[in-house]
């Protein structure tokens, strides 16, 4: 049993911190630590009344690493899971370098003032980490996270290649609000208006912003239009996935929130660079972040649905193959367990995991990893355990 440090309190936070109450046979001591102290006692509370298991929590700065690395050696654990903004993860990294102790995040690192978000950053911190005998786990989400492991599954279970990977990711959910985002809204409309990318044949393509859409038959949910975006998984199962020739990411959105988004950007409220407003400097992303209803504040209503997976075409035993490997997960029924919507609920389930294959010493790869390096097969025991299930389907070769 050891020690584990959360730092964040947002929806996931509070996710990741019913999943580890959940492992007590792994996790013997939980502290969740964010800027505001407020959310970790309002999780601290919810966590005693529906798991009736204590944790601690704290107060901390994650952009102040010095602030950070005196947190960690308080509480001494074996792993910290980051669940703050991805502008937090190379100020947490580097406290768990000073500190000694293992990272594990969520979503890759990007600049404040940029919207752009990919892995150089953190895999500069690849020789460091390995010196330290320090292992950095990234992406340990659903996507990135679960998805990158049902490929890996994929790669070692069902094909002897891997030729094409699609990822597609539908949120079927009705919140009842105008319009509101499932996460960050910093993020989450940063990622959305950015270019569409996808690789095919050793090369990167670009694509205008949601330029490409394709309609899937999503399990448990029915035919949805996606669109083609980037999303970081992208990155590193170019990398670690032989084989492969074309791999691309899909996330459904509704007519509304398209319309929504288009509002916002034409108007000037989704720029990340601040404008004089009477005299002050004001950044219109984060106003209308203030404006937008709190991710967190969605679950209590929230009914619907999602639907995520791999769709994967390769060769196995010299014949072409195609499977289906995804998830389905509800909000209400997330709601009922965790007081989370399902966006929240997948994201901080496999952080969980990920977090509990370290400290088992079920993981080990010192440096800078990412999930489909790993061994799937226990993670996968374990997703299914502690509430994701998922399911293979073999589909017609096209």
């Amino acid at each position: 049993m050891s020690k584990v440090l959360i730092i964040g309190a947002g929806g996931v936070g509070g996710v990741v911190t019913h999943k580890c109450a959940q492992a007590k046979d792994t996790f013997s001591h939980i502290t969740l630590a964010s800027r505001t102290l407020s959310k970790c006692e309002a999780i601290k509370k919810q966590v005693k009344e529906l798991r009736n298991v204590d944790i601690e929590v704290a107060q901390v700065d994650a952009d102040n690493v010095a602030e950070t690395v005196a947190l960690i050696k308080k509480v001494n654990p074996k792993v910290v899971i980051n669940v703050a903004l991805p502008y937090q993860d190379l100020p947490i990294m580097d406290a768990c370098l000073e500190a000694g102790v293992d990272y594990l995040d969520t979503a890759n690192y990007e600049p404040r003032d940029e919207a752009k978000f990919e892995y150089k950053w953190q895999w500069a911190y690849q020789d460091r980490y390995k010196d330290a005998n320090l292992m950095a786990l990234m992406g340990s989400g659903f996507d990135p996270g679960v998805t990158n492991i049902f490929c890996a599954y994929a790669q070692k279970h069902h094909f002897d290649d891997i030729h094409e990977i699609d990822i597609v990711d539908c949120n079927a959910g009705d919140h009842g609000k105008a319009f509101a985002t499932n996460f960050n809204p910093e993020i989450n409309l940063r990622e959305v208006s950015a270019n569409g990318r996808y690789w095919r044949d050793g090369e990167w393509i670009e694509t205008k912003p949601l330029e490409i859409s394709e309609v899937f038959d999503f399990p448990e949910v029915g035919e949805r239009k996606a669109y083609l975006l980037y999303h970081e998984e992208l990155e590193s199962l170019v990398q670690n996935i032989k084989g492969l020739k074309q791999i691309r990411f899909w996330m459904t959105f509704g007519d509304a929130y398209i319309k929504h988004m288009e509002v916002l950007e034409n108007v000037g409220m989704m720029r990340i660079d601040p404008v004089d407003y009477k005299g002050q400097k004001v950044i219109p992303m984060e106003f209308l972040k203030c404006l937008l209803p709190d991710p967190g504040s969605l679950a209590e209503n929230y009914t619907g649905k999602t639907s995520i997976g791999c769709i994967v075409k390769g060769v196995k035993d010299g014949k072409p193959k195609k499977i289906f490997v995804y998830n389905v997960c509800d909000h209400a029924e997330c709601y009922k367990e965790v007081r989370s919507q399902a966006v929240s609920y997948t994201t901080g389930v496999p952080a969980m995991i990920g977090a509990k294959m370290i400290v088992e010493g079920k993981w080990r790869q010192e440096g800078v990893a990412h999930m489909e390096q790993q061994d799937p097969d226990p993670f996968l025991d374990d997703l299914a355990k502690f509430g994701l299930p998922w399911h293979v389907k073999e589909l017609p070769v096209d």
